[in-house]
């Protein structure tokens, strides 16, 4: 069976439901192909680190409300090097924002976003369907998909896939650049003996690069990165043992670790596709650009991606996933996403590592950027809203 829409969206994750959402106001419409039964990840306790910017968007589609009460601020963030006095900290209240990030659960986002679309008359939402194929010409472009055993197509004038890492570039015939860290990311939560106080720390150690972020009322959530051969090891120790091995790599700023939750690892690496001209075809998220989670950069700039495809679409200025409409909007999304995939690699290239002379290096940098309050702001901008 085969039908044709105007815009398809490949992938109902928070990007794709973005979106859709953002073209909706326009009173645009478009039809979401999903995998997963509809809400099946409204239950996913994986902590999302949300910018102020991510903040902004949400709010202009009218679901803020029903997130704040469940998300974290993060008001400050405290950057410093295990073994060095060398620090740096960052203030929300110095550049007038609210907050710098919030923390929220993954399920808790796509709920609020998909009750936001079971109310949107512009939206068509087929869950259960298994995209198998995509191709594209000069007219249109076509996804073929499985749902209940049937087969089906549909051709757009514009098709985007937003499927965030269960990617099928290589069935559209995409090739993508990709460099294997061999590190592992451990993420989990954690209890402290003291509050957070809304602080994020970003702590860096010879190993690689640690996260803890502010998540509900006294707990953390931890994202622990390092070669595989040493981040693997952490899922085999009792909780009492990781806990010990944690502490000793974080220090004291919280306190004592009291209790930990299940603990999972993913590899990691940082990967973009290659300039493609493809009329009617474009991909955006984490299904176009992998980052390192180091800085908290990959999913918002997923979003930025949504924001800004959405603008294009809505701004009519060019024929409906034209040549010419998709060149500007990968143009709007160059700098942006070149610079965050260059500054996490470069946040691990220079951290996780102990060559003679770099410890101390790094540590004097922390703290002569945290003087610099020029070089702060670019980076709250960069970590906000992408400029």
């Amino acid at each position: 069976m085969q039908k044709t829409d105007n815009i398809v969206i490949v992938g109902a994750g928070p990007v794709g439901l973005v979106l859709s959402l953002l073209i909706a106001k326009d009173g645009i419409p478009s039809t979401l192909l999903e995998a997963r039964k509809k809400g099946a990840a409204n239950q996913d306790s994986r902590a999302l680190a949300l910018s102020y910017g991510t903040r902004v968007i949400l709010e202009k589609l009218g679901v803020w409300s029903r997130l704040s009460p469940y998300a974290t601020a993060i008001n400050t963030i405290h950057v410093s090097q295990k073994g060095s006095l060398g620090r740096s900290v960052l203030e929300a209240a110095d550049y007038a924002q609210e907050s710098l990030g919030y923390v929220l659960s993954y399920g808790a986002l796509c709920s609020a976003l998909i009750s936001q679309v079971d109310a949107e008359v512009h939206i068509t939402f087929i869950d259960e369907a298994q995209a198998e194929s995509i191709t594209h010409g000069t007219d249109y472009a076509t996804v073929a998909y499985v749902q209940n055993g049937v087969s089906y197509q549909r051709d757009a004038a514009l098709l985007v896939l937003a499927d965030g890492g269960r990617s099928l570039e290589q069935a559209a015939g995409l090739k993508r650049d990709t460099k294997e860290y061999g590190h592992d990311a451990l993420i989990t939560q954690v209890k402290a003996e003291l509050p957070h106080r809304n602080i994020a720390y970003e702590r860096f150690t010879s190993h690689g690069p640690m996260a803890l972020l502010p998540n509900g009322e006294r707990d953390f959530s931890l994202v622990w990165t390092g070669k595989t051969d040493y981040i693997a090891p952490l899922l085999d120790l009792s909780d009492a043992e990781f806990l010990a091995q944690f502490h000793t790599q974080f220090g004291d700023r919280v306190g004592r670790f009291l209790g930990v939750k299940k603990r999972m690892t993913f590899p990691l690496r940082l990967s973009k596709l290659q300039d493609d001209d493809t009329p009617h075809f474009v991909v955006i998220g984490n299904a176009a650009q992998t980052m390192h989670p180091v800085a908290g950069q990959g999913f918002n700039v997923g979003l930025r991606d949504a924001e800004m495809l959405a603008r294009q679409v809505s701004q009519r200025t060019y024929d409906l996933g034209s040549w010419e409409m998709l060149a500007a909007y990968q143009a709007s999304r160059k700098t942006d996403t070149q610079h965050g995939l260059m500054f996490t690699d470069f946040l691990v290239n220079i951290f996780s590592n102990d060559i003679v002379g770099m410890p101390l290096l790094r540590s004097a940098s922390l703290g002569i950027f945290d003087l610099l309050k020029p070089a702060k702001r670019y980076l709250v901008n960069k970590m906000s809203f992408g400029k």
